[in-house]
């Protein structure tokens, strides 16, 4: 599935941001980590070499990420018609493993040293600038990776933030430890330690849970209603049947199933379907809004619920002329179908059959009749004629005054192959209804068609 060359163009930009965010993360990380892991070593602080051991994981977390948001920016294809986002919350669950295990090996150290009551700690000045340092870093780390993951709607991105976010509270943790220790509570660079691993193991809950619910296709929270509260405020005439609402890689993707009045011209129902995908958009950018329109069964009068059951078969290319007769307490229904040309009189019937027993089952309706049409196919001009048009047209003006005792506002005589076609406009009174106009049309074309017998077709134009 390709997408649009613009779209293309703006998913390759964003990829590009994205991985130089992760690229950043990636020097960021592994500068704390040389940091933080020496010199905790160095001075014996379980708390550095916690925050040493987060800063690994989050080495190997930002390098996963690189290549997540690499692959995640990619173009749908036909292998994955949703896109390759999804990567980038696999990357996160990667992410939440890595703090998971870095965070029982820190437990693990502590619980031994504060059982022993061992603490080799020597809390000296550099313990703090190194500390101080990881402070500044990780909050810059959450300011950008915030930045980013709003801008590029990146769930690899939101979790680097949150784990960073995690990072600075553990390193402030950190911090509070080594000033216990310094006061004289040398248990406290341990319980800091505790505190920093409890903090990973939150982060990494919210990473499994947040990002296990995008794989499983959990609907997003409040995003369905929107969708749903959009469409219905559009127009009483669409009824929504069905809407559902997936997120993958931080883009919605919607399925909307509406119907519409049966009598509805399918230029009409491409134009709700339109209506329904900019609403969903403004509730949710960016969405990819797929509308199935459907011709509405329910709340409707007999004669659509009439209409909607013919053209409810896919082989009626049309269906008019619906009458409806009411006798006592019951009612007869009459119309015309329209199939193709080509059709044979077996299947026409059959598919006809089908729609009278259905009508039948309508409360009120005693019996139904059908009559079976073909298209009408295309009418080949004769440019030649005959040489008689110009007579053929006065004699319809002619006719056109004897009958209305006006003059006909336009007059056109087309030669075809079966005849000729007459093109005609009339006026009449405006206040007249649309019955007398009709009866006016239908009375016109009667007596034209006596007069002049070589007419094939006759189209009556009423006009105020």
């Amino acid at each position: 599935m390709a997408e649009p060359p613009e779209t293309y163009s703006t998913a390759v930009q964003d990829g590009a941001g994205q991985r130089r965010t992760a690229l950043e993360s990636i020097f960021a990380a592994t500068l704390l980590m040389a940091l933080t892991l020496g010199t905790g070593l160095v001075s014996g602080s379980l708390g550095l070499v916690s925050s040493g051991v987060d800063s690994s994981g989050d080495v190997v977390a930002a390098v996963v990420t690189f290549f997540a948001v690499r692959l995640g920016a990619r173009p749908a294809d036909s292998d994955h018609p949703y896109g390759h986002r999804r990567a980038e919350n696999l990357s996160a669950l990667a992410e939440a493993s890595i703090l998971l295990g870095g965070g029982a090996i820190v437990v693990v150290e502590a619980v031994g040293r504060l059982a022993d009551g061992r603490s080799p700690l020597a809390a000296r000045w550099y313990v703090f600038a190194v500390i101080g340092v990881a402070i500044a870093v990780d909050f810059g780390r959450v300011v950008v990776s915030l930045r980013s993951a709003r801008r590029y709607r990146s769930a690899a991105l939101r979790s680097n933030a949150f784990h960073f976010a995690g990072d600075t509270a553990g390193a402030l943790a950190v911090l509070a430890g080594l000033l216990a220790a310094r006061a004289g509570f040398p248990d406290g660079d341990a319980i800091a330690a505790v505190i920093v691993a409890i903090i990973l193991f939150a982060a990494a809950a919210r990473l499994i849970s947040e990002n296990a619910r995008v794989l499983m296709d959990t609907a997003p929270a409040g995003a369905e209603e929107s969708a749903r509260e959009a469409i219905i405020a559009l127009s009483p005439e669409i009824e929504l049947d069905r809407v559902r609402v997936r997120e993958s890689g931080g883009r919605y993707f919607a399925d909307v199933v509406v119907s519409v009045p049966p009598g509805r011209a399918v230029a009409a129902g491409h134009a709700a379907a339109d209506e329904i995908e900019q609403a969903v958009e403004e509730v949710l950018p960016d969405t990819d809004v797929v509308v199935h329109v459907e011709p509405r069964q329910r709340g409707l009068g007999l004669r659509d619920r009439v209409l909607a059951i013919a053209l409810g078969e896919p082989l009626v290319i049309e269906a008019h002329d619906i009458t409806i007769f009411e006798h006592g307490d019951q009612v007869s229904v009459s119309l015309h179908l329209k199939f193709a040309a080509d059709s044979s009189l077996a299947e026409a019937h059959a598919i006809a059959e089908r729609i009278e027993v259905a009508i039948c089952e309508l409360p009120s309706v005693s019996d139904v009749r059908t009559h079976l049409e073909p298209l009408e196919r295309p009418i080949a001009p004769e440019p030649s004629g005959n040489g008689n048009e110009g007579r053929t047209v006065e004699t319809i003006r002619a006719l056109v005054r004897d009958e209305t005792g006006r003059d006909p506002l336009d007059v056109r005589v087309l030669p075809t192959e079966r005849g000729i076609v007459v093109f005609l406009d009339v006026s009449v009174s405006a206040g007249a209804s649309l019955a007398y106009a009709h009866q006016q049309a239908s009375e016109l074309e009667e007596a034209l068609r006596k007069r002049v017998p070589q007419i094939a077709d006759v189209v009556v134009h009423t006009e105020p």
